[in-house]
This record gives structure tokens, C-alpha cells and sequence, in this order.
């Protein structure tokens, strides 16, 4: 993908970011070589995007500026599609080059990262850098306190010096590291003024056992980021690793990841289908809980769809390949989760901004605090210098800026697991405020398959006749009234007409010239605009939309030659979904190109407000009237729907899987459920009292040690743990929306 005014855009996994301020440093540091723009960091998905303009700039000059901050880095396109990361691949947020990832290695071996990470089991912390910086510092902790305990005198104290200052490399040429690419304020800078400063005061067994604690935090943060991964991780996983092909009249196992649309494949019970494909042969019940969430297996046979990830629950199958590996459901939903991070919500670059002037803020006060006291009052410098070393390590704003990408990473991996995405933070956060939601009809509340049930035939017409005239203006329409009328015409065996110049009009019907002449199936008051109808044809075609039916009216120039009538039923759980909305205090409203009587007739079935003979037009004007009262979210099939599901704060694509559904609008529905709706702006507000918490916590914890540390209430250590902690417990409070259940009704 390239852009001939910025260069081309460029994609990294960059391996060791665990918070926030990972993320800034590479962001601010990328952004500054020549010829780079649009830097985009992504925590949860370690992605690393930015625009490159190879005239200016290197992608190796990208590389080299990652890697002396301390993360390992290689190409997106060298590591296996749409597959996030075991954690046995982490690198060490921070090892000065030592974290390299297994991939880079094998690219990249000249240098100087030869290990690899790839032998170390998920979960095995102490095989990364920074589980083998908290054995050694450990280790040097606990050798000072049994030299001080054994030796008295003055060897104790220097035993506690050399364990900080062996400990301290490491970070500090992290800092040594940042420092030169123009960042100052990060928290391994403020480590080293901590201990450095610390050692000079004499409390060199506080400073040891702080650069100890910081390493214990620094892990349990990459531990806490891994798990909030793993619900993103998870999906790539339920494609299996290969399947069984057709190949000159046998079977033979291949890599799943090289199917292309064409082959066949077969698939056992109980297995998992390996691609998205077209059933062949067999009919069973397929599991596709993995892809929609839906618990019930679903009948599917010869000629219908599946998706990769789903399970064969009784039957063999075989399948034709429709979609490559890269294109399948489970690939396009991991990467719109990974893309998402990009959709930042407000609260999300609103505390971006307030984290550039804090920490500042916090080295400025702590340097006073150290200052100040001493010179104006003539109070202790070591005191002073010490509470304002404690001061310094509150400054990092870690948890506060982890706070919200964490929630909203674990919000989107609960719900892509339920078929619920949304395009990210800001979808998120829109979807909370949703005071008013509009629903198209057909597809939507209703089950998208309605039935011919009244044929009437006028101007001497016969019913076979007007159907057979009625199936060649529809024919190649994929609109559901349309495809229920070739249903029904085939079914009554009438011929097959040709049609020419066939083309659809917009909220009102379709026209083609079948025969040699014009003939239009359309609604009745573009009949009667046409003047075609008289009272009496009027008449009847009212009464069978008081009915709740939807009539169209087949006619050529001047004369009506008869009147389908079409029913379709609302979706079982449709009624439901607008009790929640109801209790959930968002209104529901119908936007539909149907007559006023049918959609009156839905309305009244479902307990919502309606408006009816909506052109595309119609519906974009109504939703921007909506808008003016509040959050609106729009639900339509993605197509016809278009302009309003992007004018509406949330635009929702209800669809099982369809490409229009995974990438049209803001948000998706996977599985044909009404209730879907109010359970996704159930995820989204769950997601924002998550992110309020977050802030409350670590403002809070911050504001606390700021007070305490201030007054000398507590020291160095207790201020580490702080800021650790902190993080920690953010994470931690965001991983619960993974187990979050948008279905439960509050």
C-alpha cells in the first residue's frame, strides 16, 4: 500500500511493550527520524505502523531506533498472518536489545541478538530479560543482607551499593538510551536519579531493595499485558494448523494456511474446518460458537456457508475453499481488533495529552520538595533529598495511561469471542452514550425472508403470467422481497423471461424492459405517482398492508397488470431486544422503505416508534435529526443503509460473517440476533465504568503517595510499589471485562 505525497506505509511486531509508556517512547522516538509520519504504536496487538518516505528515511533506521530502546522488532509480513505471539516470544520491555524476538533473529543475526526466545514455554517469565533481572537482582538483595548479617561494619552497606549499582545498569542504559533520542522523563531515567541520589544519601539497602521491586513490577506487568493478549491470541488459534485436500483423487493433509478458494477440502466429525468455504457434500450440524458466539449448532447442508474456526459437530463434509487463509472470518476479525486500537477513544487521547505535562510536573515538585526546604528553612538535606527522590518515582504515569487501551483491548476480545465488534475506543465509547437506536426493517428486526402470499392479477392478467413478468424485472436482484418473488415464481413454474437494462430504484422498487416494453415492480405510491392506480386497485393494496403485509405493484406504462403482497415475519428475540433496550433507557425506532401501514403493523407487534417510505436520503435527514436529541445508534444490513449507518454516532452491521458486516460501519453483529444489540451497548458502558475505575485508581494511588511521600510517611520502596502496583491493578481490573457477559441482563 503506497502514497505517492507520504511514502509508503510500513508494519512492524514490535515485541516487549507491557504499558503506555512503552508505547510513547516508540511513538515519539520513530516519530522524529526523517521521512517518517503517522506513527500508530498498539499495545495489545505489538504493532508498530507508520507512513515512509524511502527518500528521507530507512526502514532500517525504524528498526535500529526500536531496538536501542530496548524492544525487539521484525516485519509483520515476516511473522505468521494475523497469529499473535505466544509469550514465549516477549521481549523484555527495556533490555537494551537483549529481547530481540525469535524472528528477528533468524532475519537479522548480525546484530547481536543470537538467542532466541522461541525455546521459552508461555508463562515462563524467568527466560525473559526481565525475569532474569529480577533473579539477579534478588539474588544480589539477598547475598548483601547475608554479608551484612554475617560481616558487621562498614561491608554490609557496600555489599547493598555494588547489588543496586549491578542491578541499575541495565536501566540505566535504558535511559542512557532514551536520553539521546530526546526522552527525558521516563521512568528508567527516574529510577536512575532515584538510586543514584539514593546511594549518595547513604540509604544504598532502600536503593537496592527499589531497583529489586522495580523489576518485580516490570514483570508482573508484562504478565498482566500477556493475559490481556491472550483473549485476542485466542482467536487466531481456532484455525487448525492443517487440512485434509483433494489432490488427484486423494486425500492429503497441508498446511491450512495455503488453501486457496477452489480446492476442496474435507472435514471429519468433530473437526474444525480449516477454511471459509461452500458445503459440497454432507449436512450436519455446525458449531460456529468459535466465529458468532451463537452456543446452538446450526444445520447447514450442500450450497450454504461456512466460516474457518467452526466445528463439524456430526457429519463429514466437504467443503469448497471460497476464501484464502489471509481473507477467512477469523483473519478479518483478528485483524479489525488489531486495527481497532488505532480508533482511540477521547477519554483515551484526552489523557494522552495530560500525561505529556505530568510528569514534568512531578520532576519540577520533586526537585523543589529537595530543594526548597533546605534552602529556605534550613532543614535536612538528606530528608529533603530523599522524599523528593520518592516523589520522583510517583512521576511515572504508567497506570494512568495504561488505563484505558487496556480496557478497551479486553472490551473488543470479549466481544469478537460473542460476534460483537466494534472498531475501536472511540466506537466504544460513542456506543456508551447510545440514548436512541434505529433499526432497519428487512434483514434487521425482521428475518429477511419474506414469502409471497397474495398474487393479485388485474387488467385480464394471469397469476402465472404476472409472476413470470414480475421474477424477469427481479431477476439478479439479491433484495430479499426480491429474491421471495423468483422463489415463488419458480415454484408456480412460470417461464423465464429475458430482461434488458434491469436496474433498481432506489427505496422505491426496480424497473427493466422485458418484452421490448418498460415494466416496473414497485411500492404502490410510486405506482400511483405514475399514475397506474385507481381507487379501487388503491383499495385493495391498502388492505393487504393493513395486514402488515408489504405490497409492490407490477405495471407497464399506464396500466397496473397486478399486486404482490409479501409477508416477513419479525426475528423471534426482535420484541425482546427492545424490552432491554427499553429497560436500558434507549429508545427503538423503525426507519423503513415500507408503506406506512406495514411498518405501522410491525411497530405495534414490537413496541417501537416507526417511519416509513424512507428513501436512503430519507433515513440519512432522520438520523441527523436524531442525532440532534442525543447518542444515536444505526443497525442496517451495511448496503443500502449506508449513508445513515455512517451519519448515526454508531453505525451497526448485522450480518453472520458477510463482508459487509465485518467492514462496513463501526460496529458488527455476527449472528442474526436482535438482542445482540442491546448486549453490545451493554459491553461498551461495562467497558467505560471499567476505564472510570481505572483512572480512579491510579489518580488516586498517585494523589496518595504524593501526600505521603511529601510528608515522609513513606519512602523509596513504598513509592515503587506504588507506581507498580498501580499498573498491575489496572490491568488486572481491565482483564475482567474478558470474562464480562453483555448477554446478562442488568
Amino acid at each position: 500500500m503506497t502514497d505517492e505525497t507520504s511514502g509508503a506505509v510500513r508494519e512492524w511486531r514490535v515485541t516487549g511493550m507491557d504499558c503506555a509508556s512503552c508505547a510513547g517512547k516508540i511513538r515519539d522516538a520513530v516519530g522524529r527520524l526523517p521521512g517518517v509520519s503517522g506513527v500508530e504504536v498498539a499495545i495489545m496487538s505489538e504493532r508498530l505502523k507508520l507512513t515512509l518516505d524511502e527518500g528521507q528515511g530507512a526502514p532500517e533506521a525504524v528498526e535500529a531506533t526500536v531496538r536501542k530502546l530496548g524492544f525487539g522488532i521484525a516485519p509483520r509480513a515476516e511473522a505468521r498472518p494475523f497469529v499473535l505471539p505466544d509469550a514465549s516470544a516477549e521481549g523484555a520491555c527495556g533490555c537494551g536489545g537483549a529481547c530481540a524476538s525469535g524472528a528477528q533473529n533468524a532475519q537479522d543475526p548480525g546484530h547481536g541478538h543470537a538467542h532466541s526466545h522461541e525455546a521459552a514455554e508461555p508463562g515462563a517469565w524467568y527466560l525473559t530479560a526481565k525475569g532474569r533481572l529480577v533473579l539477579l537482582t534478588g539474588v544480589l538483595l539477598a547475598c548483601a543482607w547475608a554479608v551484612e548479617a554475617l560481616v558487621p561494619g562498614p561491608v554490609g552497606p557496600v555489599a547493598f551499593a555494588l547489588a543496586c549499582l549491578i542491578g541499575l545498569v541495565p536501566i540505566a542504559r535504558r535511559a542512557w538510551a532514551a536520553l539521546r533520542l530526546g526522552q527525558p522523563f521516563t521512568i528508567e531515567g527516574l529510577m536512575t536519579v532515584a538510586a543514584a541520589g539514593a546511594l549518595f544519601i547513604g540509604a544504598a539497602e532502600e536503593a537496592a531493595l527499589v531497583i529489586f521491586l522495580f523489576a518485580v513490577g516490570e514483570v508482573l506487568e508484562g504478565v498482566a499485558a500477556s493475559r490481556a493478549r491472550d483473549g485476542i491470541r485466542a482467536l487466531s488459534r481456532l484455525v487448525p494448523e492443517t487440512a485434509r485436500l483433494e489432490r488427484d483423487g486423494r486425500t492429503v493433509e497441508v498446511p491450512a494456511a495455503g488453501l486457496r478458494p477452489g480446492q476442496i477440502v474435507r472435514v471429519r466429525p468433530g473437526e474444525r474446518l480449516p477454511a471459509d468455504g461452500e458445503i459440497l457434500e454432507g449436512q450436519g450440524g455446525i458449531d460456529e460458537s468459535p466465529v458468532t458466539g451463537e452456543s446452538i449448532p446450526v444445520t447447514r447442508g450442500p450450497g450454504e456457508a461456512v466460516f474457518a474456526g467452526a466445528v463439524a459437530t456430526d457429519a463429514a463434509l466437504r467443503i469448497r475453499v471460497t476464501r484464502a487463509a489471509k481473507d477467512n472470518t477469523i483473519a478479518r476479525i483478528v485483524r479489525l481488533v488489531e486495527e481497532a486500537e488505532e480508533a482511540r477513544a477521547p477519554t483515551e487521547r484526552f489523557i494522552d495529552r495530560f500525561s505529556r505535562w505530568y510528569m514534568p510536573l512531578i520532576v519540577g515538585l520533586a526537585v523543589a520538595v529537595a530543594v526548597l526546604p533546605p534552602l529556605a528553612a534550613g532543614a535536612d538535606w538528606s530528608t529533603w533529598i530523599y522524599r523528593g527522590l520518592a516523589l520522583l518515582l510517583i512521576g511515572c504515569p504508567c497506570a494512568l495511561v495504561i488505563s484505558v487501551p487496556a480496557a478497551i483491548a479486553s472490551a473488543l476480545a470479549s466481544g469478537a469471542r460473542r460476534g460483537l465488534l466494534m472498531k475501536g475506543g472511540a466506537v466504544i465509547e460513542a456506543a456508551a452514550a447510545v440514548r436512541q437506536v434505529a433499526f432497519d426493517k428487512t434483514g434487521t428486526l425482521t428475518r429477511g425472508r419474506p414469502e409471497v402470499t397474495d398474487v393479485v392479477t388485474l387488467s385480464g392478467e394471469a397469476e402465472v403470467r404476472v409472476l413470470a413478468l414480475a421474477a424477469a424485472v427481479e431477476r439478479g436482484s439479491a433484495h430479499p422481497l426480491a429474491q421471495a418473488i423468483l422463489a415463488r415464481a419458480e415454484a408456480a413454474g412460470a417461464p423465464e423471461l429475458p430482461a434488458e437494462a434491469a436496474r433498481s430504484l432506489a427505496g422505491r422498487g426496480a424497473e427493466a424492459r422485458v418484452e421490448g416494453e418498460p415494466l416496473w415492480v414497485a411500492s404502490p405510491s410510486f405506482a400511483t405517482e405514475r399514475g397506474v392506480l385507481d381507487a379501487g386497485t388503491r383499495g385493495r393494496a391498502e388492505a393487504l398492508e393493513a395486514e402488515g403485509k408489504t405490497v409492490t405493484v407490477l405495471f407497464r406504462e399506464g396500466r397496473a397488470l397486478g399486486l404482490l403482497a409479501l409477508r416477513d415475519e419479525p426475528r423471534a428475540d426482535a420484541a425482546e431486544a427492545v424490552r432491554q433496550l427499553g429497560r436500558m433507557g434507549v429508545s427503538a425506532t423503525i426507519l423503513t422503505g415500507d408503506n406506512a401501514r406495514t411498518a405501522e403493523a410491525i411497530a405495534a407487534r414490537l413496541g417501537t416508534g416507526f417511519r416509513a417510505q424512507m428513501r436512503p436520503e430519507d433515513k440519512l435527514a432522520a438520523i441527523r435529526e436524531m442525532a440532534g436529541q442525543g447518542g444515536v445508534m444505526m443497525i442496517g444490513d451495511g448496503i443500502n443503509d449506508a449513508p445513515a449507518l455512517k451519519a448515526a454516532s454508531v453505525g451497526v452491521a448485522m450480518g453472520s460473517g458477510t463482508d459487509v458486516a465485518l467492514e462496513t460501519a463501526d460496529a458488527a453483529i455476527l449472528r442474526d440476533r436482535v438482542t445482540d444489540v442491546p448486549a453490545q451497548i451493554r459491553l461498551a458502558r461495562a467497558a467505560m465504568r471499567n476505564i472510570r475505575q481505572n483512572i480512579a485508581v491510579a489518580l488516586g494511588l498517585k494523589g496518595v503517595f504524593l501526600v505521603t511521600s511529601v510528608l515522609g510517611i513513606t519512602g523509596l520502596w513504598i513509592a515503587i510499589l506504588a507506581d507498580t502496583g498501580a499498573t498491575v491493578l489496572v490491568t488486572l481490573n481491565a482483564l475482567r471485562l474478558l470474562r464480562f457477559d453483555p448477554e446478562a441482563r442488568g
